[in-house]
């Protein structure tokens, strides 16, 4: 029976969120639980794209991400793949409409990691608005059940949280993109000779995203909005410890917040949801 087969492909979506990520797992956790599915389908679908660019350096990583692609859409227009990762999201963009022109949009940024860039300002939007921007209108389009109306209002804000996520993850991950991986995605930023003036400058555009990003929160419907939120408060607070370090220290350093400090960011979040302060 096929519903066998959805249901354990739905669960390696969970388990591959779970062991890749617990800040997002934490977040998921704070969805309706009927929304809670398919966002685990949603990122683990992210996360074996990711890893295929990130981790697997012993093999073709060009052949595995085109492979990867085709067999993307190949499940999404027969409605079914023997790849699990894939045969969950493949439900939820059929579902949900999410549009093949994001799921194009994130594959091309993933296929730009392929390849050593020296990042332009043009070329750094590009990249963010594939890796980032679009994971949060593929969530959104859950978020709002198909509501075309809600998605096109909220919209801008999503972008604007993807957006600041990703820019905070390129501050954490500083150390390994450049010297494990040899990228380096600010514009005009020269890592050899990276310093504090150059780290405040990102940090006021990532504190002003994250500003107008809070104002589409708030306006998310409530299935989604302490989640989303949550996952909000983790990355401020990621970033504040970030910004209250030198440039010096991010680049010898992956900066995180440990788990027993996300349960108790958690446990606030659900604070505020019963006394109505989100």
């Amino acid at each position: 029976m096929k519903e066998i087969f959805d249901k354990l492909s739905a669960d390696c979506s969970k388990v591959t969120t779970k062991m890749y990520s617990t800040s997002f797992s934490f977040g998921i956790y704070f969805l309706n639980k009927s929304l809670r599915m398919p966002i685990y389908s949603i990122y683990g679908f992210v996360r074996l794209a990711d890893e295929i660019v990130d981790s697997f350096h012993e093999f073709d990583k060009k052949y595995l991400l085109n492979k990867f692609r085709a067999d993307t859409f190949e499940a999404i227009d027969f409605g079914i793949s023997l790849n699990p990762v894939l045969n969950s999201f493949q439900k939820i963009v059929n579902e949900y409409q999410i549009s093949h022109d994001l799921i194009h949009l994130f594959l091309n940024s993933m296929e730009m990691d392929l390849e050593e860039q020296k990042y332009t300002s043009e070329l750094y939007d590009t990249y963010i608005l594939g890796s980032a921007e679009v994971v949060g209108l593929m969530c959104l389009k859950v978020f709002v059940n198909g509501d075309e109306a809600e998605y096109q209002r909220l919209k801008p804000f999503a972008m604007k949280l993807g957006s600041a996520f990703q820019k905070v993850n390129f501050l954490r991950d500083l150390k390994a993109d450049h010297q494990a991986l040899n990228r380096s995605y600010f514009p005009n930023v020269n890592l050899a000779q990276f310093c504090d003036k150059q780290k405040q400058a990102i940090e006021a555009e990532i504190e002003e995203e994250f500003k107008q990003a809070l104002v589409g929160i708030k306006m998310l419907p409530l299935s989604s909005r302490n989640g989303v939120y949550l996952s909000y408060i983790y990355y401020k607070k990621l970033f504040t410890k970030i910004k209250g370090l030198t440039a010096e220290r991010i680049m010898n350093e992956r900066i995180r917040i440990s788990n027993h400090r996300k349960i108790g960011l958690m446990f606030d979040t659900l604070i505020r949801y019963k006394l109505n302060a989100i």
